[in-house]
Formats: C-alpha cells, structure tokens, sequence
C-alpha cells in the first residue's frame, strides 16, 4: 500500500512528448446513503453520495493518473505553498486529490470538533484531533502510496491522498480528461485510478515531442 518515495531527480528533458486522454466509467453509477447523526447544524440533511462521479459521456471527475518508476525528468511544478485537506461541512476538501511525497497542512473550516485520522492500508500515518474553527496542523507524508482519510467523529467522511514520487501526474476535472506533458521518450506504465473502481494500469509509448492519446476505461 506504500513505499518510501523513490530517489527523483531533476534533469534535462530532450525532445519531451504529452501523454493526454480521457477517463472513462460506463458502469452503473452506485450511492452511498450519508445520514449525519451529530452536529446536524454544520453536517446537514441526509444525502446520497455517488461512489464515483461521472459526467457527459461517461467520463470520470478525480480520477488520478501517473506514471510509476520514472526517476528523472522535468522539475516539480512550484506550488508556493504545502496542498492541504480541510474539514467543510462535515465533508473533506478535495475529497480527492494527488501530492508529492512530503508536507500536507490538515485544516478544520468547521465550527465543531474534527478528528481527521490518515491510513496507509491499515497503519496510521497521522491521526488529530481539530477542536477549533480555522485550525491547521501539518503533517508529513514520505511514503509514495494511497492514504485514506475519515474523521473519527463523523465515521460518514471519507478522503483520499495519492502521495507520487515522480512530477509525472494528473487528475482529472468534470470532463475526465488528463495531460501530463515534457515526458521523456520511452516506455511507461501509467496508473489510473479512483477510489471506487482502484488502480488499472496502461501501457504507454511516448515518442519524441509527440502527443500520446489515449482512452482509459475503468472497470469495478
């Protein structure tokens, strides 16, 4: 379920390609019944959540995409400041999202008590209590691999963190589509997954300063 963050090193990129595609899901679309059962006020109504979002044509939202085992290419992107997972409304913001190996703040926006608990598999990776609107607290993450998060006081809160070792990643918006640019030429294996379906992984040839297209169907 993870790994230490494999070495990753920043180099030239010569004649780099784009890998650009679109996620898909023609499957049924199952809910999960969300009935809140304490602090009403901040958490809201009952709901039915669907346990994958998907759009027009079957394309998929927060799907993340990356490429394994590539240990040198183009910089990081800057991001100015560490990614982070807040407690809205008794929901997790992004519920979904892809960071590289290191820091995440941990933030609470709601005026109740939050206990935000992080899990590689079933080994804890952090676990804090937020007692207070507008808290922060900031976490390390060093292990390349999936983190589920939920809230031990509100058992109905589910996140998901991909911690990546590699620059070489995406995540998918309404339209389900993906770019990961500056590739070096070669052979890959490109992971994508989403929380309900898991991983499927795709073979992939970039070819110098060339766009790859692909369509990725994922599969229950």
């Amino acid at each position: 379920m993870s790994a230490p963050a494999r070495a990753y090193d920043v180099g030239p990129v010569t004649g780099g390609g784009t890998i650009e595609g679109t996620i898909v899901y023609r499957g049924d679309v199952p809910t999960k019944t969300i009935i809140p059962t304490k602090d009403v006020e901040v958490c809201g109504a009952p709901r039915e959540d669907p346990l994958i979002r998907v759009g027009a044509d079957q394309a998929v939202e927060s799907a993340v995409v990356y490429l394994v085992d590539v240990a040198t290419g183009k910089p990081w992107p800057e991001t100015g400041k560490p990614p982070e997972i807040d407690n809205v409304k008794c929901r997790f913001v992004p519920e979904v999202q892809a960071i590289p190996a290191g820091p995440l703040d941990v933030v609470n926006t709601d005026p109740v008590l939050h206990n935000t608990h992080g899990y590689y598999g079933k080994r804890t990776a952090f676990n804090l209590a937020l007692p207070n609107q507008g808290q922060r607290i900031p976490v390390e993450l060093n292990r390349a691999g999936t983190v589920r998060i939920d809230c031990d006081a509100h058992g109905w809160m589910e996140g998901w963190v991909y911690v990546v070792d590699n620059p070489y990643y995406a995540i998918t918006g309404p339209d389900g589509k993906f770019t990961i640019t500056d590739v070096p030429p070669g052979n890959y294996t490109l992971v994508a997954v989403q929380p309900f379906t898991g991983p499927i992984e795709q073979p992939v040839t970039v070819a110098e300063n060339k766009p790859t297209s692909l369509t990725i169907e994922l599969k229950k």
